[in-house]
């Protein structure tokens, strides 16, 4: 049986100490995320990246590069990509007919920034962004915003299924979020913890309609650190009924289930009481997730990291959780197929070129 490597952890810097190489050897190690804090300039990006993939091949190297205000690399030749808002909007100043307000379709737009998104993150070595964000735009949650395509929940999966056939052209996975949505409340999951009280029902009339709509397309999927009474009394990160039950079985999704990040606040408090990592770590893995994220934990001596990887190696030696071969093989279906194009070559190659003109 394959080993399941169900945890992507951080890094603290720009190269990788002998701590980080330590814990990205671990077994149960599938993968990292890094932040603005682990870039510096191009080459150095890339010379991190392979020096990850020389400790092993089959590391998945992850950021949150969405475009507008959730974008990691900014400097040194990446394009500055718009917030997915920017979409929503052309598409509905330009009717999507190229007879509105005389902006390029918004499609087109949409497949661009994916294409370009994806390329460059490629020719630094990065093998998956977590992007599209698929929340509807209510007009009242601050951490969802313009990070949104729109409130039209149709509107919203055409814009993503073009994006995600930009990332496709660039040879990179995707990761919509926030399974159901987030968008509704107004309480960020990184401080508080969010609650939704409407019905399932009416969450998945709207805001979780892009996933069913989209579950051919997606690779995985980011549930989010929400409560919905109605349906479970835990998040959906950590809810068999949201994970099993729904997304897999009534909405028919195949590929890999990411937590969001384990040290947010709703992510720190089950069934009314504060939580451990490790703890929320086997609640999400014994929910349904293939892979749980712990962020920002390397920083100092990096014992955040360390209790995690031994508190979850403990618990498989205990049967507190078991080994998912299905969710090892989701897993690696994430990691990139083909090679990228090198970045020299990417700046006078056709289809980026067009894809930046493209661009709103």
């Amino acid at each position: 049986m394959r080993l399941h490597a169900p945890l992507i952890i951080d890094i603290a810097g720009t190269t990788l100490s002998q701590a980080d190489r330590r814990r990205l050897r671990h077994p149960l190690v599938g993968g990292l995320i890094l932040f603005a804090r682990n870039f510096s300039d191009r080459a150095q990006l890339a010379a991190l990246c392979r020096g990850i993939k020389k400790l092993r091949a089959d590391l998945l190297i992850c950021v949150d590069h969405e475009g507008g205000r959730v974008q990691r690399f900014k400097t040194d030749g990446f394009t500055h990509l718009p917030a997915m808002r920017a979409l929503g909007e052309l598409w509905r100043n330009d009717g999507n007919t190229g007879t509105g307000s005389g902006a390029l379709p918004a499609c087109a737009a949409a497949t661009a920034c994916g294409y370009v998104l994806g390329s460059e993150l490629r020719a630094c070595g990065v093998d998956l962004s977590f992007t599209p964000v698929l929340d509807l735009d209510y007009g009242e949650s601050g951490v969802i915003g313009d990070r949104a395509f729109d409130a039209d929940p149709r509107l919203v999966s055409v814009l993503a299924q073009s994006l995600l056939h930009g990332l496709l052209q660039s040879g990179m996975a995707n990761c919509g979020k926030h399974f159901p949505g987030h968008g509704f409340v107004k309480a960020d999951s990184h401080t508080d913890i969010p609650v939704d009280r409407r019905s399932l029902k009416a969450i998945l009339a709207d805001d979780a309609a892009p996933y069913r709509w989209l579950t051919g397309s997606l690779a995985s999927v980011m549930p989010a650190h929400v409560i919905y009474p109605k349906v479970d009394a835990r998040p959906a990160g950590f809810s068999a009924r949201w994970l099993g039950d729904i997304l897999r079985g009534q909405l028919g999704f195949t590929g890999a289930v990411f937590s969001d990040d384990l040290s947010m606040a709703g992510a720190r408090v089950l069934d009314g009481l504060p939580v451990s990592t490790t703890q929320a770590a086997l609640a999400a893995l014994n929910a349904g997730c293939d892979l749980v994220l712990l962020c920002n934990q390397s920083l100092g001596d990096g014992s955040g990291v360390d209790a995690l990887i031994d508190g979850l190696t403990e618990a498989l030696v205990k049967g507190l959780w078991q080994a998912d071969e299905a969710s090892e093989l989701r897993r690696l279906d994430l990691l990139p197929r083909a090679s990228a194009v090198p970045w020299d070559a990417l700046m006078v190659q056709p289809r980026y070129m067009q894809a930046l003109d493209l661009l709103p």
